[in-house]
């Protein structure tokens, strides 16, 4: 009976041609102005990385001024100060830790004819690739001993080693920044979060890191952060004074394996802090905290205010395209009054007649979702076209493809329901006197 009523659907919106038109446009328009910026908001919100976000957690230390707080909220810093950074990381509590920094430094080509040029990259522990799982095409990271002895050794990106050498295999080469030559550990894989969940400080949809050296020879080459600085006593001019600053400028992940160890753990920051305040540090109220990513994400406002306003009114729009939709649907049903009274005085039922006209809705919202599906795409180019910080979320997700027909069916079917009650309402006897 579904297919049946199915093809009476399509005969009915074959004889309207403008009229199905007007309105598979308007549900396609609607659909693809809802499912633009509910996608962006979903893939700038969505979990990056869901299979151990809750055991990776965002180091927070209050050391700021007593004066006044960091925030108008009261939270704490968003950063670390070195010397935090490097106690911590010397206590080594975690089961993995990191502490990084954003730095820029030249890249010198061994080959002559590929000119020398500026790259973001990052200093970190050897911890942070195992950390956030990310997977190497050559080679792997370089070990804690190099941490420790402050190692000439570095982690290329995809991109970079493809620039620097063809793409091959470069582990054990050298590798010249900032006049320095660094050895090849390893060479990433395809890796570029949608979102730099690590750094949300600099910039959540920052360009990537090109290249990864250690921690400890960063700070022993006196490379300065190219990232977030803010200070509120600073201790003299120079490299040592400016590492001994109440500057912050240093992010630091742990990695937990349990309730259990987050709990020992945030135990071990406020003993730290306590340490800290019988020292002259860290005299505000003790308000250290351990946010996962997802908390980490929400507090920083990955998804700003804008996105939700602009989903907002695409979903408005979406209500004004089926407002239209019910009107163009309810005078076409009118239109039938006669076709429908001939129907009822043969024997057909309301609910007949009811599941024929909601059948024939649902293909105009199919047909609409399918427009849809196509003009979401092309908002999408333009998104990535006009904010090309967004380009790593404007992208189509399987799930929003999947939601963008779901959606176009089920606006279509209540959209539909109006009119198909007024066409059951029909009396036949009317119509038939009429005739």
């Amino acid at each position: 009976m579904f297919l049946y009523y199915f093809q009476l659907g399509l005969r009915s919106l074959r004889r309207n041609p403008v009229l199905t038109m007007l309105m598979v446009a308007g549900i396609g328009l609607g659909i693809a102005a809802s499912m633009t910026t509910l996608t962006v908001m979903h893939l700038m919100g969505s979990d990056p990385i869901p299979w151990k976000s809750e055991r990776l957690h965002y180091v927070q230390l209050d050391g700021w001024s007593p004066d006044r707080a960091y925030t108008d909220e009261g939270d704490p810093p968003d950063q670390l100060t070195y010397r935090d950074a490097l106690a911590l990381m010397e206590a080594g509590r975690a089961d993995r830790q990191a502490a990084m920094y954003k730095i820029v430094l030249p890249v010198q080509p061994e080959n002559a004819e590929v000119k020398p040029f500026n790259a973001v990259g990052r200093a970190t522990h050897a911890d942070f690739f195992a950390m956030f799982d990310v997977p190497f095409a050559y080679g792997g990271a370089w070990s804690r001993d190099e941490d420790a002895r402050f190692g000439r050794t570095v982690v290329l990106s995809r991109e970079i080693n493809e620039r620097l050498f063809g793409g091959e295999d470069s582990t054990g080469r050298s590798v010249r920044l900032d006049g320095v030559d660094y050895t090849v550990s390893g060479v990433l894989d395809v890796w570029e979060p949608r979102i730099k969940f690590y750094d949300l400080t600099n910039g959540a949809f920052n360009a990537h890191e090109r290249f990864f050296i250690p921690f400890s020879t960063a700070i022993e080459r006196e490379m300065g952060t190219a990232g977030n600085n803010n200070c509120w006593k600073e201790r003299g001019s120079g490299w040592r004074a400016y590492l001994d600053s109440e500057c912050i400028w240093i992010q630091m992940w742990v990695e937990l394996g349990s309730p259990e160890r987050r709990a020992e753990y945030q135990s071990f920051i406020d003993a730290y802090a306590g340490e800290q305040k019988r020292l002259g540090r860290f005299m505000r109220p003790l308000n250290n905290r351990l946010p996962n990513v997802t908390d980490w994400m929400e507090k920083q406002q990955v998804v700003t205010s804008d996105v939700e306003v602009q989903t907002g009114l695409a979903f408005a729009f979406l209500l004004v395209c089926l407002i239209n939709t019910i009107g163009l649907l309810l005078a076409k049903f009118m239109r039938k009054a006669g076709e429908i009274g001939l129907r009822r005085a043969l024997g057909a039922s309301r609910r007949q007649v009811f599941a024929q006209h909601l059948v024939e809705a649902g293909v105009v919202g199919i047909s609409g979702g399918l427009v849809g599906l196509a003009l979401t795409g092309v908002g999408l180019m333009i998104v990535r076209a006009l904010y090309t910080e967004f380009a790593s979320v404007a992208r189509f997700d399987w799930l929003m493809v999947f939601v963008s027909i779901a959606l176009a069916i089920v606006a279509s079917l209540l959209a539909g329901l109006f009119p198909t009650w007024r066409a059951c309402r029909i009396v036949p006897a009317v119509q038939l006197k009429t005739q």
